[in-house]
């Protein structure tokens, strides 16, 4: 026992000196992903047997739920449809430059850290496929976190609920911009600094803002759940429950933003476009 307490106090000093140490654990994470693969195969084992022995009867519900959604949701695309065809008309009158679609990568949750006080995960991606630190990762309903460390064949998230990560948000409703920090359980975040005279209401949703570089814009976040005043100071305390399923979900988007964040930032300002805005808004203030 001595000697394990002797070896990790020399690996957190090395680590805490030595950058080269991060291709260490780059490279250990390697070797014993062969470990972690093993470790998944019951649970994957039993979604398989779970849905090869599934009743008829589960399996006619479930196709008519899927139906339904369907139906919604090709309703939703109708009209996303026609939104698009507004906003693309829009900016050919303002001769933007459309927005690029940001390529993604399919990933599979393989483990979950033990540590109640860590929210993180490991996910069946790596380095092999391109996979950086920073990487924003999402599920099918938000934000889920952002990777933290990259070996050959896996990769380690840091979860939006974990205490040490931030992420800069907007409310919708109103454009009002706040950093929303996680809360140390499966879904609770908290908004920082949130003034008391604050525009910010239950059931506000909160997107990313796309500040800071390491998410792009508009991403679902989470939704406000309870604002409480606070008489003895300047800051109301503001909670919020995560768009993303983070304790369900098992498939996620691997998003490679970087790219796409620093072309944006590159793009200069168009002058014909704010010439066509003066001249829209020109004509608007004469009409009225």
């Amino acid at each position: 026992m001595l000697l394990c307490a002797v070896l990790a106090g020399a690996l957190l000093f090395l680590d805490h000196r030595y950058t080269w140490m991060d291709q260490v654990r780059a490279e250990a994470s390697t070797l014993v992903a062969p470990i972690q693969w093993l470790v998944s195969l019951p649970a994957e084992g039993f979604s398989w047997a779970s849905m090869t022995f599934s009743t008829q009867r589960s399996l006619v519900e479930e196709n008519r739920s899927l139906r339904e959604q369907l139906v919604l949701l090709s309703q939703r695309a109708q009209r996303m449809e026609s939104v698009s065809a507004e906003n693309a008309r829009l900016r050919a009158l303002l001769k933007a430059t459309p927005r690029d679609e940001i390529p993604y990568l399919t990933a599979e949750l393989m483990m979950l850290d033990n540590d109640p006080f860590i929210q993180q995960m490991i996910v069946n991606r790596g380095a092999r496929e391109g996979v950086y630190v920073g990487q924003p990762v999402i599920d099918a309903s938000g934000v889920v976190g952002q990777v933290i460390s990259v070996s050959r064949y896996t990769s380690r998230v840091l979860m939006i609920s974990d205490p040490s990560h931030g992420v800069p948000v907007q409310i919708v409703r109103n454009g009002l911009r706040f950093i929303v920090q996680g809360g140390g359980g499966p879904e609770g975040l908290v908004v920082q600094n949130v003034p008391n005279n604050a525009d910010i209401r239950e059931g506000d949703l909160l997107v990313t803002s796309g500040l800071g570089g390491g998410f792009p814009q508009g991403y679902p976040v989470a939704t406000v759940v309870s604002v409480q005043q606070n008489p003895n100071g300047p800051f109301a305390r503001v909670e919020a429950q995560s768009s993303a399923q983070l304790d369900r979900s098992r498939q996620y988007l691997l998003l490679f933003a970087r790219d796409a964040i620093a072309a944006h930032e590159l793009v200069p300002l168009n002058q014909e476009a704010l010439d066509a805005a003066i001249r829209v808004a020109s004509v608007a203030q004469a009409g009225d």
